[in-house]
């Protein structure tokens, strides 16, 4: 099966016709416009959907999918990530931006090239990204995915640069 990248999030049912609340990358809108054809990801399940109707709602999307007409439908799928095949939204992506499954996994270096850790999860919130950053000793730190806490990301290195904030991973460094 072709790569697939997740582009939202279903968090729960909308009112009593099968609708779903489907949290998205903010800014996002036309991304999920455009799009038709989806499949909901869930454990080792992978259900094909259509997209019947959308609108937004705060940082919310409504989603009407046209296999879906009820709430318990809908429940099922609670949790499931909506993806794409990646082809079908490598255009949409600005300059310094990226796919959250394209930044899990990479290995975490600080300006002078001592490991800190791997990127285990990218947690959205309503103004930026954070990097969930896992050390060798298995603890977890988040760094705001920004350009002056992560001046680089190299996708084709598997590795970000993180620059060096006051508290975090120092005990890592010394």
């Amino acid at each position: 099966m072709e790569e697939l990248l997740s582009i939202g999030k279903i968090l729960n049912f909308h009112g009593i016709h099968g609708e779903a609340r489907v949290g998205y990358t903010a800014n996002k809108e036309h991304q999920l416009i455009a799009i038709k054809k989806v499949y909901a990801v869930k454990d080792s399940k992978t259900v094909p959907l259509t997209i019947e109707k959308i609108r937004f709602h705060k940082t919310i999307a409504i989603i009407k999918f046209k296999e879906i007409s009820t709430v318990n439908e809908v429940v099922d799928l609670k949790d499931a990530y909506i993806k794409v095949p990646k082809e079908q939204i490598e255009n949409y992506l600005d300059e310094n931006e990226y796919y959250i499954d394209d930044l899990i996994g990479l290995d975490a270096f600080d300006t002078e090239n001592k490991f800190l850790g791997k990127i285990e999860n990218v947690l959205g919130t309503n103004d930026e990204d954070i990097l969930a950053i896992k050390d060798q000793n298995g603890e977890q730190h988040m760094v705001p995915f920004v350009k002056e806490l992560v001046p680089e990301v190299r996708i084709k290195e598997k590795k970000v640069i993180i620059n060096k904030i006051p508290g975090l991973f120092e005990e890592i460094n010394e």
